[in-house]
C-alpha cells in the first residue's frame, strides 16, 4: 500500500480521466481530443502520474505535453516557451511557468490550444534537426 495522500498510479490515460470529477473529465477529454487533432501522431503515455503526450517519438520529458485535473480547474502544460509565445492570446487565463489553467466554468479556446500544440511540435522538430 502506498503512502497516505500519495497520488495513485494510473495504468492508462482513460483510467486517470475516469477517476476525476465529471467537470474535469469533460475538459480532460476535450484537451486530449484537441491535442490529437493538432498532432495526429502523438503518443499517449501515463507519465508523472498524469496524462502525457509525446509529440516526437520517444518519451523525453521536454517532448511532452501534460494535462492534469485539480479541484477547480484543469491544467495544460505545453512548455514555458509555448506559453510565452502565446502570452497575448492567453490574456484572461490563469497562466504560470509553462502552464495554462482552465476553470470548469470557462469554455476552452479550442483553436488556440491546437495552435499551441502545433507550435510546440514545430519547436521540437527544429531542435531535433540541430
Amino acid at each position: 500500500m502506498g503512502k497516505k495522500g500519495a497520488m495513485p498510479n494510473y495504468k492508462t490515460i482513460d483510467h486517470y480521466i475516469d477517476n476525476q470529477s465529471s467537470e474535469a473529465q469533460l475538459i480532460l477529454r476535450e484537451l486530449r481530443s484537441l491535442i490529437k487533432e493538432a498532432v495526429p501522431e502523438v503518443v499517449e503515455i501515463p507519465n508523472y502520474k498524469v496524462p502525457s503526450f509525446t509529440l516526437i517519438k520517444g518519451i523525453k520529458p521536454e517532448q511532452q505535453l501534460m494535462i492534469a485535473a485539480y479541484t477547480k480547474y484543469v491544467s495544460f502544460y505545453p512548455s514555458e516557451a509555448t506559453v510565452n509565445h502565446f502570452a497575448q492570446q492567453l490574456k484572461g487565463f490563469d497562466v504560470g511557468k509553462g502552464t495554462v489553467k482552465f476553470s470548469f466554468n470557462t469554455p476552452l479556446p479550442e483553436e488556440l490550444i491546437r495552435q499551441m500544440v502545433k507550435f510546440r511540435h514545430e519547436e521540437l522538430q527544429k531542435k531535433q534537426k540541430l
